[in-house]
């Protein structure tokens, strides 16, 4: 039974046309949770097979509507060698809640209903984000959202409204944001040392790099103002007369840098899953075929202006990128000294301690032969760590001595976050449906943040964007009571 076809089928039963008992669902013997996955894309696929490898639940469930992509995902990873059962598979997250809230209802009723699912990962554009978050929280469905959480504030403060129950009460459902760096055991290690060894004292400075990767920022969006003259008015790398010349050409990235080199994995799967099965099935020059065939996809003067900014063109001119995402970009962040209250009699070492005045500093470079393997320093009044991603090195000033650790470096994506998040979030599932723990204890445990910290760091970067565009410096206190508190209710921290 497609979605589509239940579709019509829930609308008969509430019109009173058919008996519940028409729509009995087919029952599974898994024990652990059950997820759905809304996106079939690149981080659907990753959290799928996380899900398969890392934990005790099992991927129940996938909404996407691209029909290749969400069979794709279907195959690999929920019915495999066998045919899809209802509620397995459907071509919109809506055509989704139509159907849970059918089964609720059949269930509820005395029907024979098989399971719903426990979980959902929204892994679509961005930008879709809060219409699928506040769309499903009737149902009360633990939820990761992909990063970010959405693409401006007021929809943010929307989706906060929405899933924060009243002081008085606890949450009805867990939240995690997929901020997968959070879980990598790289990061879990420099945040002990940090935080819980103290190892260099009190953190009095920051400075972090993230290097983007030249060819890894293309992928995306160039700069619209560098365009060579020669290229002219192309807006396809394969109708453009410097292509050969172009270090951003996707000739060059997708084809000779990856398919050719045998890598149909990322990106090149992006940009068609079954480039992957071809190369197995019928060789390289029908996957390569296959390729160029979605590279070649252009528009003209006479192409509808939606549809080139619905769609990827991922053989397009990076010139012609209407992203206006930065390439280069420093963020500084500073806090004043902030004691604790004079309640107890404490010397101002006490009152200051993890509360001192201290600076970070955060770029975000493009241009760099690094892709995505960051970097930094973290000052203390005791010492220096410098990290890299593949070790942390702890510099003491009192011994003059340096230690160097090693954390383990796990298979996956993220340096093991993809599968640290999603380990995680299923333990706090399974630890809420097991009882042992109410849902804010499970949240903290083993999420590790609360849906207002998540509000916090998003609002905390969009603070950051007003600063930029305004070329001013933000007064974080002031900026939090005029843009979020009167929606929020909450302080500042």
């Amino acid at each position: 039974m497609t979605s589509q076809r239940f579709g019509a089928a829930a609308q008969a039963v509430v019109d009173g046309n058919h008996e519940p008992a028409k729509l009995q669902l087919s029952t599974s013997a898994h024990e652990g949770p059950r997820l759905l996955i809304i996106g079939a894309g690149a981080r659907g696929n990753a959290y799928a097979r996380a899900v398969s490898e890392s934990t005790n639940a099992c991927v129940y469930a996938v909404a996407d509507p691209i029909q290749q992509k969400r069979e794709a995902l279907g195959r690999k990873y929920i019915w495999k060698g066998n045919d899809p059962i209802a509620g397995q598979v459907f071509d919109d997250w809506r055509n989704f809640l139509d159907y849970e809230q059918l089964r609720r209802q059949i269930k509820d009723e005395g029907g024979s209903v098989g399971p719903g699912v426990d979980g959902v990962f929204i892994c679509t554009l961005d930008e879709m984000h809060a219409e699928i978050i506040i769309g499903l929280s009737s149902l009360n469905l633990h939820v990761m959202s992909e990063k970010p959480l959405a693409t401006s504030l007021k929809d943010c403060l929307d989706i906060y409204k929405v899933l924060q129950p009243p002081h008085e009460a606890s949450p009805k459902a867990l939240f995690s944001i997929g901020h997968v760096l959070h879980y990598s055991p790289h990061n879990m290690l420099l945040r002990k040392l940090l935080l819980e060894d103290g190892v260099i004292g009190e953190i009095l400075s920051i400075e972090h790099t993230e290097p983007v990767g030249w060819w890894h920022f293309a992928h995306s969006y160039v700069r619209r103002s560098r365009k060579p003259g020669p290229a002219g008015n192309a807006t396809n790398c394969f109708s453009c007369a410097v292509e050969g010349e172009c270090i951003y050409s996707a000739k060059k990235t997708y084809e000779e840098r990856f398919l050719k080199s045998g890598n149909a994995g990322w990106p090149v799967h992006i940009i068609d899953p079954e480039i992957e099965d071809l190369v197995g099935t019928k060789g390289m020059q029908w996957a390569t075929e296959r390729l160029r065939s979605r590279l070649t996809e252009d528009y003209n003067d006479s192409t509808p202006r939606d549809e080139v900014e619905r769609r990827p063109w991922f053989g397009r001119c990076v010139y012609e990128s209407d992203n206006d995402v930065c390439d280069d970009q420093i963020v500084t962040m500073s806090w004043d000294d902030d004691p604790l209250p004079r309640e107890k009699p404490l010397s101002m070492g006490e009152q200051l301690r993890g509360r001192g005045a201290r600076t970070a500093v955060f770029h975000m470079i493009a241009q760099t032969e690094k892709q995505c393997e960051r970097r930094g320093r973290v000052y203390g009044s005791g010492g220096e760590i410098e990290y890299d991603g593949k070790e942390v090195r702890v510099y003491d000033f009192a011994t003059s001595k340096a230690e160097v650790h090693y954390p383990r470096q796990p298979g996956g994506g993220h340096g093991g976050g993809d599968d640290g998040l999603t380990r995680h979030f299923v333990n706090a599932i399974e630890a809420v449906m097991q009882d042992t723990m109410p849902i804010q204890d499970a949240q903290m445990l083993h999420i590790g943040c609360t849906l207002d910290e998540v509000i916090r760091s998003h609002a905390m970067v969009f603070a950051a964007e007003d600063a930029r565009r305004k070329k001013s410096v933000i007064d974080w206190q002031g900026w939090w009571q005029e843009n979020v508190e009167s929606v929020m209710h909450t302080s500042p921290r």
